[in-house]
């Protein structure tokens, strides 16, 4: 099944630090390569996995749950910590929460954690009835471009299979679970404007974490999709200068402007 534009996974050989960057659900890695570029500009190593299911069409999510993308993103960390001496994770959406399960699973192999507008929870009315509604309906309205930025927009599905939204209701309240279990550096980006995923949900977050290092930072210009908005070099800026704290060989390792695919 052919790829949608930009929806082709990135990878960059650098230095011995590494950053393991997540798309959300129903986008791709067109939504956040410009975040991977960046940071392996700055010869740090990066990998953006495709999620199983996305970036071809809806029909490929509606058989893929949770485990499939969890699987994915977990496949790339251990390739990762393999090949640098720290890694730190990136997420957006329910990227973010994928970063979060990551962190509170690998511990101390993760150096630390930047999530923009992460998901914890399926905010639709409709979500208590998925167990039965996605036997009767298959799909509802699409989540992509949610930007502020005129003429930016995400590539991703615009239908959503309930199959795959009840599944990713039941990994958020998984992740959710878990947060306490999260002990590391914790940077939150937060849109006060998203009509996707409520800033509430940061909020849930980080009061549930057990990270002592935790900032957050608000995205006064951008909607959901804040990595293609007008916040989006100021998040990338924050994400380099808070691994470059923690990871200060990050300083050394010089700017490249090689790439990968």
């Amino acid at each position: 099944m052919p790829l949608l534009p930009g929806a082709e996974p990135f990878r960059h050989e650098g230095g011995r630090v590494g950053v393991l960057v997540c798309h959300g659900f129903t986008g791709s890695p067109q939504s956040v390569r410009p975040w991977a570029e960046y940071l392996a500009a700055r010869g740090l190593t990066v990998s953006l996995p495709l999620l199983p299911g996305h970036g071809t069409r809806w029909q490929d999510l509606q058989v893929t749950t949770w485990q499939d993308w969890y699987a994915e993103v977990d496949r790339e960390l251990r390739a990762l910590t393999a090949r640098c001496d720290q890694v730190f994770v990136c997420g957006l959406s329910m990227g973010g929460a994928l970063s979060l399960r990551l962190a509170a699973r690998h511990g101390d192999a993760i150096s630390g954690l930047v999530v923009v507008n992460p998901a914890n929870k399926v905010h639709d009315a409709a979500a208590p009835l998925l167990p039965v509604l996605r036997h009767l309906v298959r799909t509802t309205r699409g989540l992509t471009s949610d930007i502020c930025q005129a003429n930016a927009m995400e590539t991703g599905y615009d239908r959503v299979p309930l199959h795959a939204a009840h599944s990713v209701r039941q990994f958020f309240r998984l992740v959710d679970a878990e947060l306490p279990q999260v002990t590391q550096p914790l940077l939150v980006m937060t849109s006060p404007q998203d009509h996707v995923v409520p800033p509430a949900d940061s909020e849930r977050i980080m009061s549930r974490v057990s990270s002592k290092d935790l900032r957050q930072k608000l995205l006064e210009r951008s909607y959901h999709v804040a990595t293609l908005d007008h916040d989006a070099e100021q998040i990338f800026e924050d994400t380099y200068d808070f691994i470059a704290r923690l990871a200060p060989a990050v300083k050394g390792e010089g700017t490249t402007t090689s790439g990968g695919a």
